[in-house]
């Protein structure tokens, strides 16, 4: 990875001098797949976080052996580390926006126990999904709110430019890997340990032929319903 792609802790830092105690770098995964969670990173920092392990970057640069070689050096980094979840029923009830909602919440809950009031959330994409909607006719408005209310900064490519985003990135992708690595041994016939739930061939194949299981979005257009294929590695 070249120096100009490295990411670094440059926003975060210019946001901690500018008076936020603690800013979280946050990502998800699982968006695009087809089965399982959908999964959200998040990486508390404060003035005192040194320079990001060597090596972190956006998980979809990654290898799976690169991404887990991380793990123990990311464990240590930072002043707090969660990822939350939100199920596939929890998808099928409140859509994707309010899963991720939901599964960012219970990161920011995590956290919560082990820093004080988070000040800032650097969010990787375009859109905040992570703020309550104030519309009361929105389908999201029975979400549950977190115990604090930060400030959420989005930023394209903060992923692949933002040290905590990256983490993040690496930490859900690692931790939504090993579940849908788990729920292959119920269901091997879907090749999750290999898949992780995107729409891979093989992937598509099961579903044709048997139909989803527990663990299926049921509320998306699946397979045999004329849904494309989504990428099958990826966040």
């Amino acid at each position: 990875m070249s120096a100009a792609v490295r990411p670094s802790l440059r926003l975060e830092r210019a946001l901690l001098r500018d008076g936020a105690r603690i800013v979280v770098g946050m990502d998800e995964v699982g968006r695009g797949a087809l089965a399982g969670p959908v999964s959200v990173g998040a990486v508390a920092l404060d003035l005192t976080t040194r320079t990001g392990p060597r090596g972190v970057a956006d998980s979809k640069l990654l290898t799976a052996a690169a991404r887990t070689a991380l793990l123990p050096a990311l464990g240590r980094w930072g002043r707090a580390r969660a990822v939350g979840h939100a199920s596939p029923a929890e998808i099928d009830e409140r859509g994707i926006v309010g899963a991720l909602r939901l599964a960012g919440v219970r990161a920011l809950a995590a956290l919560e126990t082990e820093v004080e009031q988070v000040d800032v959330v650097v969010l990787d994409g375009t859109h905040d999904w992570l703020t309550a909607p104030s519309d009361l006719l929105s389908l999201l408005e029975d979400d549950p709110a977190p115990a604090s209310t930060p400030h959420v900064m989005t930023k394209a490519r903060a992923d692949r430019t933002c040290a905590s985003v990256a983490a993040a990135s690496v930490l859900a992708k690692c931790e939504r890997d090993s579940r849908m690595t788990a729920l292959h041994e119920e269901h091997p016939e879907y090749c999750w340990a290999d898949n992780k739930g995107y729409g891979a061939p093989e992937h598509l194949a099961a579903l044709a032929r048997l139909g989803p299981s527990p663990h299926h979005r049921t509320s998306w257009r699946l397979p045999g319903l004329a849904v494309p294929a989504v990428a099958t590695d990826g966040g």
